[in-house]
């Protein structure tokens, strides 16, 4: 008769799980220790810290590249909706000035038959033609002088942009430059930490990694696991009761700040890596 074989199915992640939960769900029965764990949580928290300060260097300089890039593809923007509007306007004058020269060759028309006129009727009708032509040619007058106004505004945001995308270029330039030099000056120490996190996370399960993650981002200072230093957590200060304290040295079970939901772990994992 054939055996069916159990298979070890991990729990899915629960993302509101922290280590407080975890705490009755981690199975004493592991091939890894419990003091192998939070060893590496704590060598996890302390390359995390690490590669904080790394990034800390570049400080505001990524958002900063990032913030005039943006800026410079608006102005180029503003600077092509300008260009497109004053071309379309110089059409607009262009035809208007057709309608001046129409006007005045109509008017130069009607004035010579108005000479010939032979009668009052047709004299009259042909002032009244004079009369409409010259109003339709100050009115495109008019509106060749708005025009006119129109571009000269737009064509004066143009330098004005311009002006500002040179500077704005300018100090982009001199970011990336900067922030080229930064990276590639701590790019090969960040990718040896990285590389060591990750043999770190081998030992732990992705419950234990959701479960920091979440602290870690919840903490000011970016800090889920901590030794106790002075008789406090090395997170919050709180004072750590003396039993509580040989609970923590003796690293078999995960132990949390009452206080700060921090875990707690040995000072020997800090001397140790020191």
């Amino acid at each position: 008769m054939a055996t069916t074989k159990k298979q070890n199915v991990e729990a899915p992640i629960d993302q509101q799980e922290t280590f407080v939960s975890l705490m009755t769900k981690m199975n004493d029965a592991d091939a890894v220790s419990m003091e192998e764990k939070l060893r590496s949580l704590y060598l996890i928290q302390s390359t995390d810290c690490k590669i904080d300060q790394i990034r800390l260097l570049r400080g505001a300089l990524p958002e900063e590249v990032k913030d005039l890039g943006d800026e410079i593809d608006a102005l180029k923007a503003r600077i092509a909706k300008l260009e497109a509007e004053v071309a379309e306007t110089e059409k607009f004058i262009a035809a208007r000035r057709l309608e001046v020269a129409g006007a005045d060759d109509n008017i130069a028309r009607y004035e010579s038959q108005r000479e010939q006129a032979k009668n009052n009727r047709e004299y009259d009708s042909l002032s009244k033609e004079i009369e409409f032509q010259g109003l339709e040619k100050t009115l495109a007058e008019k509106r060749i002088n708005e025009g006119l106004k129109a571009v000269e505004q737009k064509n004066a945001g143009i330098a004005q942009a311009r002006e500002t995308l040179e500077g704005r270029q300018i100090d982009l330039d001199n970011k990336q430059k900067e922030l080229v030099s930064i990276t590639e000056d701590t790019a090969r120490e960040e990718e040896q930490l990285l590389a060591q996190r990750a043999q770190y996370e081998k030992v732990l399960d992705s419950r234990v990694l959701a479960a920091y993650e979440k602290v870690r981002s919840n903490a000011h200072n970016g800090l889920a696991v901590v030794t106790v230093k002075r008789d406090a957590c090395g997170g919050c200060f709180h004072k750590i009761p003396p039993q509580r304290q040989i609970d923590i040295n003796q690293s078999k079970k995960i132990i949390v700040c009452e206080y700060c939901g921090r875990i707690l772990v040995s000072n020997v994992f800090e001397q140790e890596e020191q």
